[in-house]
């Protein structure tokens, strides 16, 4: 049996590959590399290692301001010129492209100046009005004055014919009186006269005293009548002023708040045409299409001449010439307990070689450094959360060829473990452990206990 073996073993070392494989000597040594290479391994599964989160992420801005921008049309048009070209820097308000009307109501090139002419024109009759209600204010007052005036005078000549009026009635009573002395005076007389006591002249002389006192009489209550009317046609004239003045007055005030109604309706005119005339104007400063940031223009959408666009349209884009860089990555939902602002972060810059060591970071080559400076409450349409990393100062700066959008790999640095903790972890499918950065807070009062 032996034989057979030993035979086999001959047969076989004749073949090279046979030859290289198998060695027939015992070399103590191999055994000693055996057992340092066991040894090695063993004690690397002590070493520390880095837990991390890896995810891809893009370079951005987190200011608005300095991330790329469509520039939109406000107004539709026709472009007419355009000043720039496909990879032109420009700077904040540089003129873009221009454009011409296309809706009849603005295709007037005077449209302006023609409302400043109606706003003028609408202006003076306001103030026309203006000055007319004012005018109604001076007859106002000059009507009240007069019917001061002419009620005062009319009053006055009132009470001068109420004492008229009495005093005739005074004469009239007395003359009333008299008339019944000379009537009884001349029924005496004459009975004197028949009894032959009295002359024929004296009787006669009697009935000429009463026939003037008749007289006196009637002349009295004609007078008394005749300043009782006057009395009644001057109390008349009085209500007759007031009614007149007050038909004046009325009349006056009328025109004066139509007129107040006219230079009210002038100034909302005035005020409409103003607004139109502020809207013309500035619609024209939008026939320019201004750069709203320094940049370089990319992605011009509209091409040739005469071309039709609508309001909102896009018409080109512009990338910020310098930018505050920042990276935006997402990560799971699953990842987002164990991140935290002000963790470090390893970043590795797509088109910039790197030799990353995952579990060694401090090993690697051609990474950068960033922190988490902001974390969005809210997850994305894409089902993960984003994640906002800035440079830290102090530290190697990141490239400054790094444009928008540039690609990357960030490696979010968590808890340090052994390796053999870290493989355990990986064979059961564990995340990693839970690690909140330390803040200069939490070292102060560590370093005071």
């Amino acid at each position: 049996m032996i034989l057979d073996k030993n035979m086999e073993s001959e047969r076989l070392m004749q073949y090279e590959s046979f030859r290289k494989v198998i060695r027939t000597n015992n070399n103590p040594n191999n055994k000693r590399w055996l057992k340092a290479a066991i040894l090695v391994l063993l004690l690397s599964l002590f070493l520390p290692w880095t837990q991390t989160i890896k995810s891809r992420g893009e370079i951005s801005s987190t200011d608005p301001q300095e991330r790329p921008q469509e520039v939109n049309t406000i107004i539709p048009g026709r472009i007419l010129k355009w000043y720039v070209r496909d990879g032109a820097m420009v700077k904040a308000g540089d003129t873009l492209l221009q454009l011409a009307e296309v809706k009849d109501d603005y295709l007037d090139p005077q449209l302006a100046e023609r409302t400043a002419e109606q706003l003028k024109s609408k202006n003076d009759a306001t103030e026309y009005y203006k000055g007319k209600a004012n005018a109604t204010n001076d007859q106002l007052a000059a009507l009240q004055q007069g019917l001061v005036l002419k009620t005062e005078q009319l009053k006055n000549k009132l009470k001068q014919y109420s004492l008229q009026v009495r005093s005739d009635s005074m004469a009239m009573l007395a003359a009333n009186s008299q008339l019944k002395i000379s009537e009884l005076q001349l029924k005496r007389q004459k009975e004197l006269y028949d009894a032959g006591l009295k002359s024929l002249t004296e009787y006669e002389q009697r009935q000429q005293y009463y026939q003037d006192a008749l007289a006196k009489k009637i002349s009295s209550e004609n007078k008394y009548y005749s300043s009782r009317n006057e009395l009644f046609n001057i109390q008349l004239e009085l209500s007759a002023v007031r009614q007149d003045y007050a038909e004046k007055l009325s009349k006056t005030s009328g025109e004066k708040f139509a007129a107040l109604s006219q230079a009210a309706t002038g100034e909302a005119e005035v005020s409409k045409l103003q607004n139109q005339l502020h809207n013309y104007r500035t619609r024209n400063g939008f026939h320019y299409i201004i750069a709203p940031q320094s940049g370089q223009i990319i992605q011009t959408l509209k091409a040739g001449i005469g071309e039709i666009v609508k309001d909102g349209e896009t018409l080109l884009s512009i990338v910020p010439r310098q930018f505050e860089h920042a990276i935006e990555m997402f990560v799971t939902p699953n990842d987002l307990p164990l991140l935290s602002q002000g963790q470090s972060v390893r970043i590795q810059f797509d088109g910039f070689p790197a030799i990353v060591f995952s579990g060694w970071p401090s090993a690697s080559y051609g990474v950068f450094s960033g922190e988490i400076v902001a974390i969005d409450n809210k997850i994305s349409a894409s089902g993960k959360f984003r994640v906002w990393v800035k440079p830290i100062k102090g530290e190697k700066p990141w490239p400054a060829q790094l444009k928008f959008g540039t690609g990357c790999q960030s490696i979010a640095l968590l808890k340090n473990v052994p390796v053999w903790y870290e493989l355990w972890r990986q064979l059961n499918g564990f995340p990693p452990d839970f690690y909140k950065p330390e803040t200069s807070e939490n070292a102060g009062l560590k370093k005071k206990s």
